[in-house]
């Protein structure tokens, strides 16, 4: 058998470990009992948001999930390629991942010219991923981690049609032109593709992508709806909102 503590191999019906000194049946109920505490602090994290009882926060909440709903319907449903539709909301949304993908590029340039432009990719994937973590963390406000779990998720829905036009290189890039008139690497992930043998891979690689963008945005959506309606302010702490606002 081996110890569940230090890995120790030894005769099988031991009770004590010849190297730790433990006694395995204490160390294992000590696990469960460590195992059977976390699992409440766990679902409490993804359940605890600040200010309950305050209307107003409450209305700030339900007014961000229902743009997010509206967002989502647009690009869930949008077309792989989708250059040539849905500018309004695309525009909006790739211009804030923008200054984190090409921070990532920055960030990763020392490790190589094909981490350089994964970097990218992987920097705009990084932030909400980092947002989400502060706020279930640091802040325990389950709303926000939400809210950063949908934008990691519309982060990767972003990089669909990027993704995709490594193959035909028509999408428009950073300075306004073409990966077709552009020097090779200049395009992300023709370069990304092409280095490591997966060029022809690249639609499939976009429909996955898609997947899991959209497959995040939807639990992020649910996770928002779900904290609505069982965080809703209760009359008793609006009362006393009332009364420590004439205070």
């Amino acid at each position: 058998m081996k110890c569940p503590k230090c890995g120790y191999k030894q005769q099988d019906g031991r009770a004590e470990c010849l190297r730790c000194g433990i006694y395995f049946f204490k160390y294992e109920k000590v696990q469960k009992r460590k195992a059977q505490q976390l699992q409440p602090a766990i679902a409490g994290m993804l359940w605890r948001i600040p200010n309950t009882d305050n209307p107003v926060y409450y209305i700030g909440r339900l007014l961000l999930c229902l743009v997010l709903v509206w967002l989502s319907w647009k690009l869930v449903f949008s077309p792989i390629d989708y250059w040539q539709g849905n500018q309004a909301s695309r525009s909006f949304l790739h211009s804030i991942n923008l200054p984190f993908h090409e921070a990532g590029h920055v960030l990763f340039r020392p490790l190589g010219n094909l981490m350089h432009s994964l970097g990218g990719s992987l920097g705009q994937l990084l932030m909400p991923s980092i947002c989400c973590a502060v706020f279930l963390l640091k802040t325990r406000d389950a709303f926000g981690a939400a809210v950063s779990l949908w934008w990691l998720g519309e982060s990767f829905l972003d990089l669909v049609a990027y993704i995709n036009d490594a193959l035909t290189l028509s999408a428009p890039l950073v300075g306004g032109n073409e990966g077709r008139s552009s020097p090779y690497g200049f395009h992300d992930w023709e370069f990304i593709l092409t280095e490591t043998g997966l060029i022809q891979q690249a639609h499939g690689l976009a429909k996955t992508t898609h997947i899991a963008g959209s497959i995040l945005v939807i639990l992020a959506v649910i996770w928002m709806i779900l904290l609505l309606l069982y965080k809703r302010p209760t009359r008793q702490g609006h009362n006393s909102g009332l009364k420590r606002s004439h205070l």
